[in-house]
This record gives C-alpha cells, sequence and structure tokens, in this order.
C-alpha cells in the first residue's frame, strides 16, 4: 500500500524559512495576479482531487500566484493574457520565485498546493485546460 498523501520534499524545498531558486532551473513557473491566481489554484486543486503539484502564494499587495512546472516546460505552451510564464531556456533575463518550508513560518510566503510524490510539479496541460476551459 503506497501513500500518496505522505511528505514529499523535493531537494529544491528549504527545510525552513523560505529560499529563492532559479527558475528554468529547479521548475518553470506560471505567474498569475491575485483573485485570478487564487481561484485557479482552487480550480485545479478541484480537478486533479487536491494532488495539484507545487503552488506557492505571496502575501503582497499584489497576492502573486506561482504555479511550478517542470524545468523546460512554459514554452511548450501558448498561455492566455493575464499569465506571466517564467522559465530559463532563452530568457534574457535571470528570475528567482521565493520558496517556503513545508512547515513553520515561512511568511510572507505559503503553499497552496504542496509538492506531492504523485503530483512533484503542476501539470502544464491541466493548468492550461484550467485556464482556458
Amino acid at each position: 500500500m503506497t501513500m500518496t498523501n505522505a511528505i514529499h520534499r523535493p531537494d529544491w524545498v528549504p527545510a525552513s524559512g523560505h529560499r529563492l531558486r532559479l527558475v528554468g532551473v529547479h521548475f518553470d513557473a506560471v505567474r498569475i495576479e491575485g483573485v485570478l491566481g487564487e481561484t485557479v489554484a482552487d480550480w485545479l486543486i478541484e480537478r486533479t482531487d487536491g494532488d495539484a503539484g507545487p503552488i506557492v502564494c505571496e502575501a503582497s499587495w499584489s497576492r502573486w500566484v506561482y504555479f511550478l512546472l517542470a524545468p523546460g516546460v512554459v514554452h511548450t505552451y501558448d498561455w492566455p493574457l493575464g499569465v506571466q510564464r517564467l522559465g530559463g531556456q532563452g530568457e534574457r533575463m535571470v528570475t528567482y520565485v521565493g520558496i517556503p518550508a513545508l512547515d513553520g513560518n515561512t511568511w510572507p510566503l505559503r503553499w497552496y498546493s504542496e509538492p506531492t510524490a504523485t503530483a512533484p510539479y503542476v501539470d502544464a496541460g491541466a493548468l492550461l485546460a484550467t485556464l482556458t476551459g
């Protein structure tokens, strides 16, 4: 018997606090602002029966939501307006995303959905379908 809800901490997730991680190396990211980002996260979590993969929310004025995809994936999809894609391949700028630990004080970052063994990354196709469907 396997446990799908067992704690899964990829090496890019810090043991405590939060750390900046380089996009395109550890993961690619799709960034959506505010209520729209939170709504998309809720829909994706519902569509995946609670196993959506890593989604990080930033407690700031704009409340950015980061959907973490497998490295090299973000540029293989056409994302709708309002979605910022962050990936390392061919980018002129180096981009970092703040990643919180799985527990403890991680303010101003928190997990909206944690990585799991069955969903170590957000499925880009499922995210796009959630955004457009």
